[in-house]
């Protein structure tokens, strides 16, 4: 009690001031707010903007310490310290402390990172704006580290989240008006500012840039190559390496938090289960995949396409297996469905997540020199959403004209 009176008499000591917002924000972090409405109709829920956000950031949590662990794994793998496919996931050398070291040395500063120049940034707006601060950038904060490469500097992603968050979401009016997804304009302004630290064969496995920085100024060092599967793909290899098995549950060179399907499904079924993620984004999305997979095993099938073509690597691939590899399964269920920049009405979700799985590995088939693509289709599909809800509801209005007209005839 004493510690909710004296916040009390801190925010009625703020009250009216410019840092009222931020306290505000602070306060109702801890506790809910105490704000009642007096007039209209008003929905009675338990949850608010930032229940819902820290709802997300729970699902996202397996995928962070996967991710923490596999960061270290790969990197021992490369200098030869741990043999490859050790056991997979449920072996012993994965799930050591040595991998969660060398994970919590690398991804805990671009969490840190993230949060506090967000923050940051949205208690400034909101001081200077004088309106209260805005939830949104709970979710962004943590979603940024878990989709960069491992290795990203530090510096880097301060200038991208900068970005992402003034031009992203504030220029539009803050979080609800933002038209494209913060973390993924996060993302693109990294991929299209600094594409050497953002694609390739040395990024994403921790110490492979620096061995390429000592092996380019003439050090005798043993190089070693973290190249993610799309890398591999892109080049005509193949698949080396890696069977299904180790590309379902994250074994695998990637994005931080991108790499194990089976968390990221965990993680889509919490939020269908929470009625945060919608299940029609998630479900049409991997229907586009697979359409989209099959098509284009259909075109290598027919001969049109031979071994000679840059293309053949990835289209080969089986059609299902592109929903393993890279960040589909990722982007599907925690961007895409995206509740302010995705489609609204449910019929628009169905075309949205169609065209975003369609799109997206058609943009990872054309595009080898940056084999992925579901950022790119994601963000192409939030400027076309308002447009797809739009022309739904205009063509229920329209049957709902013609069934009015046919009663008064």
């Amino acid at each position: 009690m004493g510690l909710k009176s004296n916040l009390h008499n801190l925010k009625e000591k703020y009250k009216g001031t410019k840092m009222a917002p931020a306290f505000n924000a602070i306060h109702t972090f801890l506790y809910l707010p105490n704000e009642i409405t007096h007039n209209g109709t008003h929905i009675k829920a338990a949850d608010d903007l930032k229940r819902t956000m820290n709802t997300v950031i729970m699902a996202l949590i397996p995928c962070l310490i996967f991710g923490m662990y596999n960061a270290g794994y790969q990197h021992h793998i490369a200098l030869g310290e741990i043999t490859t496919k050790a056991n997979g996931f449920l072996g012993a050398s994965f799930w050591t402390i040595d991998n969660l070291v060398v994970g919590l040395w690398k991804v805990l500063p671009l969490v840190i990172v993230s949060y506090g120049v967000g923050l940051a940034i949205e208690f400034l707006f909101a001081v200077i704006k004088k309106h209260e601060v805005e939830e949104g950038y709970l979710v962004t904060g943590m979603l940024v580290p878990l989709i960069v490469p491992i290795d990203t500097p530090l510096w880097m992603l301060a200038v991208a989240v900068v970005f992402g968050v003034v031009i992203g979401k504030e220029v539009f009016g803050g979080t609800g008006m933002n038209i494209l997804n913060p973390a993924l304009t996060i993302r693109a302004f990294l991929f299209f500012a600094y594409p050497t630290w953002m694609s390739g064969d040395k990024v994403w496995v921790h110490g492979a840039v620096e061995r390429a920085n000592q092996i380019a100024a003439g050090e005798n060092v043993d190089a070693i190559s973290g190249e993610t599967i799309l890398g591999s793909l892109a080049q005509n290899n193949g698949v080396l390496g890696y069977d299904w098995m180790d590309m379902f549950f994250g074994i695998i060179p990637g994005s931080i938090g991108e790499t194990s399907t089976f968390l990221i499904l965990i993680g889509a079924l919490f939020l269908i289960f929470a009625k945060i993620g919608s299940w029609r984004i998630m479900l049409s999305s991997v229907i586009g995949a697979l359409v989209m997979g099959l098509i284009f095993n259909g075109v290598v099938s027919s001969g049109w396409i031979t071994e000679s073509s840059k293309f053949y690597g990835l289209m080969s691939t089986e059609f299902w297996h592109h929903l393993l590899i890279g960040g589909f399964a990722f982007g599907t269920v925690f961007m895409a469905t995206d509740p302010v920049t995705a489609s609204q009405t449910n019929k628009g979700k169905w075309i949205y997540g169609f065209l975003v799985g369609f799109i997206s590995i058609m943009i990872r088939v054309f595009n080898p020199a940056y084999p992925e693509g579901v950022m790119l289709a994601i963000l192409l599909m939030n400027v076309f959403a308002p447009t797809i809800d739009h022309y739904v509801v205009q063509g229920n209005v329209k049957k709902r004209m013609k069934r009015l007209k046919a009663k008064t005839a």
